[in-house]
């Protein structure tokens, strides 16, 4: 039987809901490795199993995990841990060591600096090592816990944040580039279920679009184990766009369309708010006024996790999270169709509004949730 402890550290100030969040946390935690007995003890989540294998990617990739640590297990009997501990360091190879012990178990008759002591001591007289407790070159980890004492020599670094789950829901505007992806990923570290929408203008763009915003929702959803994508036709409301009002407004008038579907899909999955790739500045139609004429068009706050990110700094967390190839790789975005040439930068909220009453809202929106396509995505432990 192997042990695997895992430490959180935000939800330990939760304070009375906290056992709301370590419940949240051992399910995830059940739900990204498939197996194993997984339980909550004082201040750490305990996973039970008889493998090993995969684990440790896979519980990189758990939201409210600070860190975690594969274990060995001894009873709370102060020699039994002296001859655990001689176990474990027989197979390392090391010149100075420290022990360090944490005791929730106030019970347990030691204190953690007599177990320090006690088990550091037995360690040199055993096998000759050096104690350093400055820079050693190895440490020995021990807790004493409920009814539990666990040796181990590592803490390998979890992602942190909250668990997927906690915070509610809110619908992701998903689109082909690199922003959207990394503002998903902020969310759903902040304990945000996410339901994926994206625009698209298939036939008009080829299917190689779609392909690519599937996969990039596959990659998230490694963090939330199971995603619902809905893709939406744009392409009929881009032409009216396109027809009826002026040239300099269209991509204002698009993300206004966008943001009224997104909400209308909100609603139906009773979601919150709505999450969006947006930094201020990128581009024209992320200044501040136009933000503000694309948010108006609905009720729902809209998110904006990179807003005060550069480029470079986004770019660098697509990295990490496994995004980044697959955004760069040519598509064609709906948004980049029939562009203007002099797109505006300072809306007129007034002047948008007149333009938007030139085309039929209702009956566009309800065509385009008509001919949706929603794709279940699952993530098998």
């Amino acid at each position: 039987m192997f042990n695997v402890v895992c430490h959180y550290a935000e939800i330990g100030l939760k304070g009375k809901n906290r056992k709301f969040f370590e419940e949240k946390l051992a399910s995830n935690i059940k739900k990204a490795i498939g197996f194993g007995n997984v339980k909550r003890i004082s201040g750490r989540i305990l996973v039970e199993m008889d493998s090993l294998k995969g684990v440790e990617e896979k519980l990189k990739n758990v939201f409210g995990i600070a860190n975690f640590s594969f274990a060995f297990s001894s009873s709370q009997d102060i020699e039994e841990i002296k001859k655990k501990a001689l176990e474990v360091l027989k197979k390392e190879t090391f010149s100075s060591f420290k022990v360090n012990c944490s005791r929730s178990n106030k019970n347990f008759a030691l204190t953690s600096v007599q177990v320090n002591e006690r088990v550091g001591e037995f360690i040199v007289s055993c096998l000759g090592k050096k104690v350093d407790l400055t820079s050693p070159d190895l440490t020995l980890f021990i807790e004493i816990v409920d009814n539990y004492c666990f040796l181990f020599l590592e803490k390998i670094k979890g992602p942190g944040g909250l668990p997927v789950g906690v915070s509610g829901k809110a619908v992701s505007l998903i689109s082909g580039g690199i922003d959207s992806p990394v503002a998903s990923f902020y969310a759903m570290k902040r304990g945000i279920e996410l339901v994926f929408c994206h625009f698209h203008s298939f036939p008009f763009t080829d299917k190689a679009s779609l392909e690519k915003v599937i996969a990039l929702v596959k990659v998230l959803t490694k963090y939330q184990f199971e995603s619902k994508l809905y893709l939406i036709p744009f392409s009929s409301i881009q032409k009216e766009i396109l027809l009826k009002t002026k040239e300099k407004l269209r991509v204002l008038l698009y993300r206004r369309f966008m943001f009224k579907i997104a909400q209308e899909i909100a609603q139906k999955e009773k979601a919150r708010v709505l999450i969006t790739g947006e930094s201020v500045g990128q581009v024209a139609s992320q200044t501040l006024p136009n933000m503000q004429a694309t948010e108006e068009a609905v009720s729902l706050p809209n998110l904006k996790p990179v807003v005060g990110q550069d480029k470079e700094e986004i770019i660098q967390k697509a990295k990490e999270i496994g995004t980044f190839q697959l955004s760069i790789q040519p598509y064609n975005d709906c948004c980049s169709r029939f562009l203007p040439k002099h797109p505006e930068t300072k809306a007129n909220l007034r002047e948008v509004r007149s333009e938007e009453k030139k085309l039929n809202v209702e009956e566009l929106i309800k065509k385009a949730l008509k001919q949706k396509e929603i794709c279940i995505i699952k993530i098998q432990p």
